[in-house]
């Protein structure tokens, strides 16, 4: 297969197209109004890239009819794709791209009640971190699984769900602001990847060790792989949530850690150099 084919979507979403590109257009308009360098404009067409990878083309085909490519699509969308994109802090420019007649009406509904509560419940840390954590391991309940493998819409949901719940995490986690204005102490931001990671290390090495057949769907669906057996697929998806998932959330709490050493070095008190004592001026005649 191609790499032009391979980019060709197995299931093709109107709706999916239209929001990456209404989120490049945004980008693309409000990077040239805000000081923003280069790395941080890579960073983000990577992730979105990434996001599309995982999303549009065949690699959402082989997720459906492979284990370890299943957990590798929400390796990217959970993690790898989320961290590259916050790491370029896109909001100001995202909000810089919208039309100037947009941005009154949206500042408005910003300070609504409405948006007040929602974003006291959805951006709260705690619910963050949760909502993180249960978005990978509900669906890999093998019940769930099952089904989600099967009914298209849950399937979407699932994947939809992975993906923005990793963006809301990665988003508190990068936060380089104090607090406040930010909802999250430079402290917990270091500390959160530590808890967050270890229910998925627990949940990838239960599933790498399993000798039966958690997932019976992908062989019922047909795998993609026939060289491939089932355990060892199995073995092999437990590994990428286990050991790459770990290493990018250690990624993650070094690039909080190196906010909060930046927060903490600004904030503390500069030493004051001892003030010289004036000394006297010989006069113009000579005399002292």
């Amino acid at each position: 297969m191609s790499f032009i084919r391979f980019l060709d979507p197995w299931e093709p979403s109107y709706g999916l197209v239209a929001l990456f590109v209404v989120a490049a257009v945004l980008f693309a308009r409000g990077a040239g109004r805000v000081r923003m360098n280069a790395w941080r404009r890579a960073a983000f067409w990577i992730g979105l890239a990434l996001f599309y990878v995982a999303l549009h083309t065949k690699v959402d085909y082989y997720a459906e009819h492979q284990f370890f490519v299943h957990r590798l699509q929400h390796l990217v969308l959970h993690h790898l794709a989320p961290l590259i994109l916050m790491a370029s802090y896109p909001g100001s420019a995202l909000r810089a791209g919208l039309p100037f007649a947009w941005r009154r009406p949206f500042r408005q509904w910003q300070r609504g009640r409405t948006a007040r509560i929602a974003a006291f419940v959805l951006l709260n840390p705690a619910f963050i971190s949760a909502t993180f954590v249960v978005s990978v391991l509900v669906w890999l309940i093998p019940s769930v699984q099952f089904v989600s493998m099967l009914d298209w819409r849950i399937y979407l949901f699932m994947n939809a769900s992975v993906a923005v719940s990793g963006l809301l995490y990665w988003w508190m986690v990068l936060d380089h602001r104090p607090s406040p204005p930010s909802r999250t102490r430079p402290g917990l931001r270091v500390l959160s990847p530590i808890i967050t990671m270890t229910p998925q290390i627990l949940a990838g090495a239960v599933i790498t060790f399993t000798s039966r057949d958690l997932y019976p769907v992908f062989t019922l669906c047909g795998r993609a792989f026939t060289s491939i057996p089932p355990a060892l697929d199995q073995s092999l998806g437990g590994l990428i949530m286990w050991v790459p998932a770990a290493l990018l959330e250690t990624i993650g709490a070094m690039m909080a850690l190196r906010h909060m050493m930046r927060l903490s070095n600004s904030r503390a008190p500069r030493a004051i150099p001892p003030r010289r004592a004036p000394q006297s001026r010989p006069a113009l005649d000579g005399s002292v």
